[in-house]
């Protein structure tokens, strides 16, 4: 946990969604009253790791039509008890889209962002409403690569053109709030 703290105190947030987020992360990361937040048995909120997946002209990125949400949507998942959330991101590409070849483009933190997610059901047990306090990182992948999907998770994966990418999302605030920043975060890069 440690670590993490650290971390986010190092990064230096891009907007005001950012550096309210960020103080919100680490004031939560702060209460070791809180049960686990590296695991799904806190009900309220707990870290998840998402991937920005580019190509390496940074002209396409990577996404899955996910079930949940019936969403174009980035990868990633649930930390599951790793605290490495950098590894959380890499497995989860590699699960949900099958690709093999990645390559971490930064080691720090490209994004972060808390994320509100309904209640829903999942696996046939109701799954109450809560937060996922998410880091996101920045990965290359080569689009030659064969991607499939991962079917009790999402739909389809396919490479979009850097702006489609957005566009795609049914999700608005993902689009204006989240997908935007990360290709305004990219074309810096």
């Amino acid at each position: 946990m440690k670590k993490l703290i650290e971390e986010l105190q190092a990064y230096l947030p891009c907007n005001a969604q950012e550096k309210r987020d960020r103080e919100a992360l680490l004031a939560y990361l702060n209460l070791e009253a809180l049960p686990d937040p590296f695991t799904r048995e806190n009900p309220i909120a707990h870290l998840t790791a998402s991937a920005w997946v580019t190509d390496s002209s940074h002209s396409r990125i990577l996404m899955a039509y996910h079930n949940l949400y019936r969403s174009w949507s980035w990868l990633g998942g649930h930390a599951d008890g790793e605290h490495d959330l950098r590894l959380v991101a890499e497995k989860e590409v590699r699960e949900e889209s099958g690709l093999r070849t990645l390559r971490l483009l930064t080691p720090e933190i490209f994004s972060l962002e808390i994320l509100t997610v309904d209640g829903h059901e999942k696996r046939g047990q109701y799954v109450t409403s809560h937060l996922h306090l998410n880091l996101t990182y920045l990965f290359e992948a080569d689009p030659s690569e064969p991607v499939r999907c991962k079917p009790d998770e999402n739909a389809a994966v396919t490479w979009f053109p850097r702006e489609e990418a957005v566009s795609r999302s049914s999700e608005p605030w993902f689009r204006e709030r989240i997908y935007a920043k990360l290709n305004e975060k990219l074309l810096r890069f």
